[in-house]
Parts: C-alpha cells; sequence; structure tokens
C-alpha cells in the first residue's frame, strides 16, 4: 500500500522549472530515501511533499485523496497527517525542550489536560532516548541530541508519515550512524512511513527501503534499494562509489 503518489510532477518556480516528469510513490510502513547530487531539486521536492510548494503541472494523492494546493482545508488535512524534522532541527532557543515538543500540541488542542499533555511529551521524549531531558534549553544539547528532539517534536501528533530533511547533516559518523538505528527502530517497531532526503550513501544504504534518485532534472531510478543496486547503471555506480565529484 502506498501513502503517497505522485503523478507527472513538473515543480519549479514561475517560469523556471526544476524537476518534470516525476512519477513516483511511497510505501507505507517503509523508509523512502530521496537522493541526488547537490542541485538536483531534492529541497524543491522536499518543500512541495510537505505542501509549501505547489506543483507547476501533475498531482501529489496523500492517503487517498488528491491534494489540492489551492485549498486551505485540502492543506490543512496534509498538515495533519504528517511531521516534518528539518535539517537545522529548527527548536526555539527560548523554550525547553519540553516545551518545544509539546508546541504543536498546545496549538492543536486548547486546554489540554496537563497530565495527558506530560505524559505525551515524555512518551515521545523515551522513544527518542532522551527520557529526563526536557527541562534542558536548545543551547545544552549536542548536535545529535537536538536533531531527536525535534525528531519528538514530529512525532508528538503521530503523523501517518514523517519527512527528514538531511538528519544527519553536522553530525559526526558514530552520532549520524546512532540516528540511523533510531528511525530505523521507529519503523520496525511503531512501523512509522518515513521519508528522508539525504546524500550520505552509509545511510541510505543502511536505512533505505526504497529510493528515488534524481538526476538532470528528472527521476533516473524509483523502486526498492536492492533493485537498485541489482541492476545499477553507469551513473548509479558513480553515484553509490564515488569514483568522480558529482
Amino acid at each position: 500500500m502506498n501513502i503517497l503518489e505522485a503523478k507527472n510532477l513538473v515543480l519549479g518556480y514561475g517560469e523556471t522549472v526544476v524537476l518534470e516528469e516525476m512519477t513516483f510513490a511511497i510505501p507505507k510502513g517503509k523508509i523512502t530515501a530521496i537522493i541526488g547530487e547537490s542541485g538536483s531539486g531534492k529541497t524543491t521536492l522536499f518543500k512541495t511533499l510537505i505542501g509549501l510548494i505547489p506543483p507547476l503541472r501533475g498531482e501529489i494523492t496523500f492517503l487517498g485523496k488528491r491534494v489540492d494546493f489551492r485549498s486551505e482545508k485540502s492543506l490543512a488535512a496534509l498538515y495533519e497527517e504528517i511531521g516534518v524534522l528539518y535539517q537545522g532541527g529548527a527548536l526555539l532557543n527560548s523554550m525547553t525542550l519540553y516545551e518545544n515538543i509539546a508546541l504543536p500540541l498546545r496549538m492543536r488542542y486548547l486546554g489540554l489536560d496537563k497530565e495527558i499533555e506530560a505524559a505525551l511529551v515524555n512518551s515521545k521524549l523515551a522513544l527518542v532516548g532522551l527520557q529526563g531531558s526536557g527541562g534542558k534549553y536548545p543551547s545544552e544539547l549536542s548536535g545529535g541530541m537536538k536533531k531527536r528532539a525535534a525528531l519528538a517534536r514530529a512525532m508528538i501528533l503521530d503523523p501517518q508519515v514523517i519527512f527528514c530533511d538531511e538528519p544527519s547533516s553536522g553530525l559526526d559518523p558514530i552520532t549520524s550512524s546512532s540516528l540511523d538505528e533510531l528511525l530505523l527502530g521507529l519503523k520496525e517497531t511503531a512501523g512509522m512511513t518515513l521519508v528522508v532526503i539525504t546524500h550520505e550513501l552509509r545511510s541510505i544504504e543502511k536505512i533505505a527501503d526504497s529510493v528515488v534518485l534524481l538526476n538532470e532534472a528528472k527521476i533516473h531510478f524509483s523502486g526498492g534499494l536492492e533493485e537498485l543496486l541489482d541492476h545499477a547503471d553507469a551513473y548509479i555506480r558513480k553515484f553509490f562509489l564515488k569514483k568522480d565529484e558529482l
């Protein structure tokens, strides 16, 4: 079952086309990696999938319903079912970790019982390995802890899918590997659907079930990771083996 399907997407800004002929699917309960070299359009696709940039042409179907980018109601329905881990974490420095994670709850459920709020926030903190850290401020956290905290906030409303923008960016290899293990655990134990925008080859090979590879303003490959590696053409081999600068 696919949680999201894109058909004949053309993406860009005004008259400038960044990506075209984009048809692919995001399978439910899997990790899909959207990959490509710098400037390939990953960020534009990411922004479109989370509802920030409307496609120039084509359509996106989410949970069986077409997303109408001109309709506030349609976009609101999309926002209710997705969580986003931004590249820099986007935590608010003036708030504690607890307050950052609780913010989406407070915005959606005015007057939510404090005990229920605490139970929800603390459960997400525990899920990302940050139990007992709710009173800390972002400035007191390491880079890896900030990413975990931002992931907890992305999960707080129990979305259908979580989009992660370069989750390993700025992290050392050990911390990056630990974050990959966390994402895998969320998929395997909680059945979460994740879409990861990344250029980290180790992460791709470790966590991805399926891959959307962008090249020359189009999809170069879309499908399972094993299929990609088993039937790699010259560009795919070049990308994964990094024989040349991309």
